[in-house]
């Protein structure tokens, strides 16, 4: 039995099953005091994007609230992007699909594996395309690694693009697509002083590729050794990612740390037969993520393209969670 296959699972404690299921709110879109959307995986340009987005949409303006901003957990663009900074994609794939009036707050999006391998030099144009602009933009993204600091929330956006990784990933087709070795070790010593550092009540971290995955890419051990033990030391509340084209959400036994992977934004679903671990949670359909922070408590919503809440949990700041469905 491999290592992943060996980690003991535990969804739920029969303390927290106990909890008052109103101490973590209701499965049911409320507007909380923060609205978040993420989604990851959603670049292609094609119906399957639109669809997810006008989901996204509905569903926003079902919260009575504009969304305080969307969380891009990378492959924000498959294929060529002719023109770079001027590509017309920037329209067609970003600006016309999730629309201003729909979303009016900031996009905060990280760096995907075909972000990288899909353009020579297709990283540094996301990154620049705020600083091309004589206006502002709704596209926040500074670089490779940066912080997001909101009264409620600490989000900490990576680049998971690592050689060893995306070299499994991309089958050494010749195409460097991953971040530098220096890169790499000054994001690892930024991240450590960002998480020893003051922070908001709750903690999220957000990379592309997952630590843990139970569906075609499976567990990331680079991840699992070097990220693990730095989210459980300081106490991340959550890790957000997608690369796998589903929703899941995995809680392991003995981590504090709720996995939680939205890769449902539009690239094709994955044909593979899944085992999921004990408490992992799978689905395989498209869509987004809704997270909804008020007080001392913070509920996650898996959502379909037609607005169904596929799947729902509840994290408060002591780490105590539930499952909502």
């Amino acid at each position: 039995m491999n290592r992943r296959r060996a980690l003991k699972t535990l969804f739920c404690s029969s303390a927290l099953m106990n909890l008052n299921l109103s101490a973590f709110g209701q499965a049911e879109p409320v507007a909380g005091t923060l609205d978040l959307l993420a989604l990851g995986d959603f670049g292609t340009g094609d119906e399957r994007q639109r669809a997810v987005a006008r989901g996204m949409a509905r569903y926003a303006a079902s919260l009575g609230k504009k969304p305080d901003g969307l969380i891009f957990l990378g492959d924000n663009f498959y294929s060529a992007m002719p023109g770079g900074l001027t590509s017309p994609r920037w329209q067609t794939g970003f600006s016309q699909v999730y629309p201003g009036e729909d979303f009016p707050g900031p996009c905060w999006p990280i760096l995907g594996n075909h972000d990288y391998h899909d353009n020579r030099g297709g990283e540094l144009v996301q990154i620049g395309y705020a600083k091309s602009l004589n206006r502002k933009t709704r596209w926040t993204f500074p670089a490779k690694f940066y912080r997001v600091d909101l009264p409620q929330v600490t989000m900490l956006m990576i680049d998971t693009n690592w050689e060893t990784i995306n070299r499994r990933v991309h089958n050494n087709d010749g195409v460097n697509c991953w971040m530098q070795a220096d890169e790499q070790s000054a994001q690892l010593l930024w991240l450590e002083r960002e998480l020893s550092s003051k922070r908001a009540p709750f903690t999220i971290v957000c990379g592309h590729h997952p630590l843990y995955s139970d569906a075609n890419h499976g567990d990331t051990p680079e991840l699992v050794e070097i990220l693990g033990p730095m989210l459980e030391k300081h106490g991340v509340h959550a890790y957000f990612c997608g690369h796998d084209h589903d929703l899941q959400h995995m809680e392991l036994d003995g981590l504090r740390t709720s996995f939680v992977l939205s890769g449902g934004g539009g690239a094709r679903l994955y044909d593979d037969e899944k085992h999921p671990r004990k408490g992992s949670k799978v689905f395989d359909v498209f869509g987004f993520t809704h997270i909804s922070i008020s007080g001392g408590d913070m509920t996650i919503r898996h959502i379909d393209p037609n607005g169904k809440i596929v799947h729902a949990f509840a994290k408060n700041t002591r780490y105590e969670w539930q499952n909502l469905g």
